[in-house]
């Protein structure tokens, strides 16, 4: 199994993928970062968007995250997110009212606090569409 690495992608409520890979895409905060078999060990943070796991048989798994940490071993690669959702349970209808929803808290945002609660929200909101989007090309 040298040429596959461990895979798992964490949430604050589950575990959203578990398995080996062949490489793994990343949005990590200074650009895409990209991860294949003895990669050297890292800890970073990544940015809210998705993260493409490329499997062993060649198939792509999409994984949305709306930021977190990001762990490398050369063995197994670890990430860390309070949400995560996989791609084929990303949903049009959802993200398209969250959106709106944080537009509408980003108008109304009384204190800096609520505008920069409001502008991350958004920014998550705008990855996970991206996402989205992405995720529907590939099929």
């Amino acid at each position: 199994m040298a040429n596959t690495i461990h895979v798992d992608v964490v949430s604050a409520e589950e575990s959203i993928f578990s398995g080996q890979a062949r490489f793994v895409a990343l949005p990590g905060e200074a650009g895409e970062l990209g991860v294949y078999p003895r990669h050297t060990p890292l800890i970073t943070r990544i940015k809210p968007g998705s993260v493409r796991i490329e499997m062993a048989d060649g198939s792509e798994e999409f994984v949305f995250v709306a930021g977190g940490i990001l762990e490398i071993q050369p063995d197994r690669v670890t990430v860390l997110s309070d949400t995560a959702v996989r791609g084929k349970d990303l949903d049009d209808e959802k993200a398209s009212a969250a959106r709106v929803a944080a537009e509408e808290a980003l108008k109304n945002a009384k204190s800096d606090i609520d505008l920069a609660r409001a502008q991350s929200e958004l920014a998550v909101m705008a990855a996970q569409i991206a996402a989205l989007r992405k995720f529907r090309q590939k099929k």
